[in-house]
């Protein structure tokens, strides 16, 4: 069943709210940290800037501060401009209705961080939703009205279909994309034979994987027989989660499809984050950028 549409206030309202929450983050945190992780250092630099708060103060040029007293910074000649791009699975993947509310703001407020943080870099930021399909691709652009949309689009968007293609996007990925870009894929994970996609992708762009999961996914607790529905089928089936067979066999599908993820991104140099929606995002996200720095 389809939420009825967010009313415009509503969503202005929770826009704003993830907009302040994750501005902060990124003013504060992320900023200096995603800069040292993806703009690198020892390039050849073309000039100079006044220092600015957040920046990396490996940069400072001691002879140009030294002679207007006041804290310069190199500008390095790759730092002009990158591209980030945001791919946020839509899909009904998310197995035995754990697919909540909560799972969805997370998505959205880790999508906003990263992007509020390349925006204070001064680059462009895109967004693809796919399900087995792409459902909808913003194209990169600068600035934070364009941030906000970013967040309006993934808090409210309805996708078509409930099915999970991970290769699919990731082609669609390498065929609009052709100049370098950072790329961060957020989802469940709950899918397979991506490896070949992933591999031609992360040969081009820096990628990225946020497994975003809740506990309550690894394992089916003991309920009796249970009517449950496929997510991604929409069909109705009766399971017996007494069952110690059934329990045993969805925690061994479960933890192929983890393995298969952490294995895939690792396997074709891309970088990989677990992500439990009780657990911080703020610790796991930060220690994955110092880990790269």
């Amino acid at each position: 069943m389809t939420k009825h549409k967010m009313d415009t206030k509503e969503l202005l309202k929770k826009v704003r709210k993830i907009e302040i929450k994750t501005r902060r983050l990124s003013d504060h945190i992320f900023g200096g940290e995603y800069h040292s992780t993806f703009k690198g250092r020892g390039m050849t630099f073309s000039e100079v800037r006044q220092y600015q708060y957040g920046d990396d103060v490996r940069n400072i040029d001691w002879n140009v501060t030294a002679r207007y007293n006041e804290p310069y910074i190199k500008v390095f000649e790759e730092e002009r401009e990158l591209t980030m791009m945001l791919m946020a699975d839509v899909s009904g993947s998310k197995f035995f209705g754990t697919k909540n509310q909560f799972k969805d703001e997370i998505v959205t407020e880790i999508a906003a961080t990263l992007a509020f943080s390349a925006t204070q870099n001064n680059d462009k930021i895109g967004l693809i939703l796919f399900s087995d399909d792409i459902e909808l691709y913003i194209p990169p652009k600068k600035g934070r009205s364009h941030v906000l949309r970013i967040i309006r689009e993934l808090l409210e968007f309805k996708p078509k279909s409930k099915n999970t293609d991970i290769a699919e996007a990731l082609k669609f990925l390498s065929n609009v994309m052709k100049k370098k870009a950072i790329v961060f894929v957020l989802s469940d994970f709950i899918a397979d034979d991506y490896k070949q996609n992933l591999k031609i992708a992360a040969g081009r762009h820096d990628i990225t994987g946020i497994r975003i999961y809740d506990k309550h996914e690894a394992a089916i607790p003991n309920l009796g027989m249970v009517q449950m529905e496929d997510e991604e089928t929409g069909e109705l089936m009766l399971v017996n989660t007494a069952s110690k067979k059934v329990r045993l066999n969805y925690g061994k599908f479960y933890t192929e499809k983890v393995n298969y993820f952490k294995d895939t991104f690792t396997k074709s140099g891309a970088g990989a984050i677990d992500c439990r929606v009780d657990e911080s995002y703020v610790k796991k996200l930060l220690g994955y950028f110092k880990r790269r720095g």
